[in-house]
């Protein structure tokens, strides 16, 4: 009889140790959060390849990278189109120098994650990555109606309609304009007149030409020969009148 206990025992605790095995197996493991990649993201949506090219020329990818996965604060991306590109005017990118092309791509980038409901408290302007740039103020501005967010850069209106990513530390959205910066593109001011001439400038006494004086001095001397040969001429003419 206890030989028959011992047996279910084992059985019992053979069944047990079974299941929990089974449980542990079908369990998935967890998977490590990877480093966040706005290109690999923009590349899966499509049709950016523009401002890939342009995250990619001007190594601002690199420095979304690396503040994405060092920084607490997370990051906004506004991502215009490749429409939104072709609609610009002919040479406008190629009119830029490198320097501008980082501002462009840079004024699209806020220092900070934004969900569509956190627009709504935006204390405008608000300031891009660009902000700062040869001194230039490079904001954007957001205003919300109902479900709708709009940004605006000072020359360019758009509404915020589709959101490629929108979890923390990073949010994508698409805009159909490219957020043209008024800092690049608004009209820059007239150039100053040149200074007046100072008092002191204005006294000193304006200095000869140097043709008429060194005409006069070449006469000088030429003169001077001139009466050095009339001289000796009637020098030798007294001499033979002496003789006769």
């Amino acid at each position: 009889m206890a030989s028959h206990s011992l047996l279910v025992l084992a059985l019992v605790s053979s069944c047990l140790l079974i299941s929990v095995h089974a449980q542990k197996d079908a369990a998935p493991a967890p998977k490590a959060a990877g480093p966040i990649n706005l290109t690999a993201i923009l590349e899966k949506a499509g049709q950016y390849t523009t401002f890939m090219r342009l995250l990619t020329s001007t190594q601002v990818s690199n420095q979304i990278y690396n503040q994405l996965n060092s920084s607490d604060q997370g990051m906004t991306v506004f991502a215009p189109t490749d429409s939104a590109f072709n609609n610009l005017k002919p040479g406008t990118l190629n009119g830029l120098s490198t320097q501008e092309q980082v501002e462009l791509v840079l004024s699209h980038v806020l220092p900070k994650y934004y969900s569509l409901v956190m627009f709504e408290t935006a204390s405008n302007p608000v300031r891009t990555q660009a902000t700062g740039q040869g001194g230039g103020a490079f904001g954007l501005n957001f205003t919300t109606s109902a479900n709708q967010v709009n940004v605006s850069s000072g020359m360019v209106d758009v509404i915020l309609n589709n959101a490629l990513r929108q979890e923390f530390p990073l949010s994508v959205y698409q805009v159909d304009k490219v957020l043209l910066p008024l800092d690049l593109f608004g009209a820059k001011p007239p150039a100053s007149p040149p200074p007046p001439p100072s008092p002191t400038d204005a006294k000193k006494p304006k200095s000869s030409t140097s043709g008429p004086a060194s005409a006069d001095g070449d006469d000088k001397p030429s003169s001077a020969v001139r009466n050095m040969g009339m001289g000796l001429v009637a020098g030798i003419a007294a001499m033979f009148i002496g003789f006769l």
